[in-house]
């Protein structure tokens, strides 16, 4: 019955989209209707990364979950610095790695089964990505509190930490999909998709979630403001969730299915992802907008990007999933977004 109705939601996609471009809505429940649409969109995206890690296992199969769903991410970054949004751009990104780490695997831990196994190597390496990014980001963001954190030296110095994190991230992905190519041989079970057909649906819903996305952006200034939220709250909380309700909805439902493997996958190589390839991406594509986006973060989001690589990393160490160190998690979370909403804007 839920997936009758979930394959029906799918044409709000459609609708939100048509109603933004041919319809004058009001902003706010442009907001409301985008949100809903992102759910069975985040469904379909997990359904299509199940079927495919069917014949690719689950470490190649959170890679695929991650890079399709963190296309959006992208694009809600591009289109907030054409806006002249960096620290729109900056939260979001910021607010993916955390949420990520600590909200999707927390809930992933929640609805998959109590004490199941997991790939502790391939997690503390993501993991351990993600530290190594908050590391080499400190140089920007040291700059960011010595004068404006959007002037030209922030720029230049942000270029090198950039291509730096790029490569680092392709060379240890490229060794990871290797290892889990070489040890995960998987045969597709009995009505499991083909891999080109699971690959077009995620191509295609990855697509139409950008689109929604969009959609959603152009809306959230109304939201803010009617919520009473700052601009730095909405865009590390509100934005990070909703961009990547791909991964949020697909590690859920994958959990739930009992696959905790690949929704840890899911969660902890979406945050290496944004830490290591969607961030400096947006960094060096923004040097052909007329306002380049430095990666001078906060120190709150750096302190929080952090904390929740320690605290997870601490959890994942023994390769098992708990349900009570996913609440934990839930815990450390809520307690980040309360800290983001006192801080206010910078």
């Amino acid at each position: 019955m839920a997936r009758r109705i979930l394959w029906a939601l799918l044409a709000l996609a459609p609708a939100t989209i048509a109603l933004s471009h041919f319809a004058h809505v009001n902003d706010t429940v442009m907001f409301v209707l985008a949100g809903a649409a992102l759910v069975p969109l985040a469904w379909l995206i997990g359904e299509a990364t199940e079927h495919a890690a069917e014949h690719t296992g689950a470490g190649v199969g959170g890679f695929l979950n991650a890079s399709f769903g963190n296309a959006p991410e992208l694009i809600i970054a591009l289109i907030a610095i054409n806006d002249g949004l960096p620290q729109v751009v900056r939260g979001s990104l910021a607010g993916s790695v955390i949420s990520n780490i600590l909200l999707v695997f927390g809930v992933a831990q929640l609805a998959g089964p109590d004490k199941a196994e997991l790939d502790r190597r391939s997690l503390l390496t993501q993991l351990g990505l993600c530290g190594v990014a908050v590391l080499a980001l400190l140089v920007p963001v040291v700059l960011g509190y010595t004068g404006s954190p959007e002037r030209h030296t922030a720029v230049v110095a942000s270029i090198p930490v950039a291509v730096l994190l790029l490569a680092l991230y392709l060379a240890v992905t490229t060794r990871n999909l290797r290892r889990h190519r070489q040890t995960e041989r998987e045969e597709a079970a009995a009505g499991a998709w083909t891999l080109p057909m699971a690959l077009g649906v995620l191509g295609v819903t990855t697509v139409a979630t950008a689109f929604v996305s969009e959609t959603l952006v152009h809306s959230l200034d109304s939201f803010a403001h009617a919520v009473g939220a700052s601009e730095f709250f909405i865009a590390a909380v509100i934005v990070a969730i909703v961009g990547n309700a791909a991964e949020h909805g697909g590690a859920i439902v994958i959990a739930r299915a009992g696959k905790m493997k690949l929704a840890s996958e899911i969660a902890i190589s979406s945050s290496a992802q944004v830490a290591l390839l969607v961030t400096p991406a947006v960094m060096l594509l923004s040097l052909f907008f007329a306002h380049p986006l430095p990666l001078s973060f906060r120190w709150e989001e750096i302190a929080a990007m952090a904390g929740a690589v320690v605290v997870v990393a601490f959890m994942v160490r023994d390769g098992v999933s708990r349900r009570w160190e996913g609440a934990l998690l839930l815990v450390v979370y809520l307690a980040v977004a309360v800290g983001f909403l006192v801080a206010g804007n910078r």
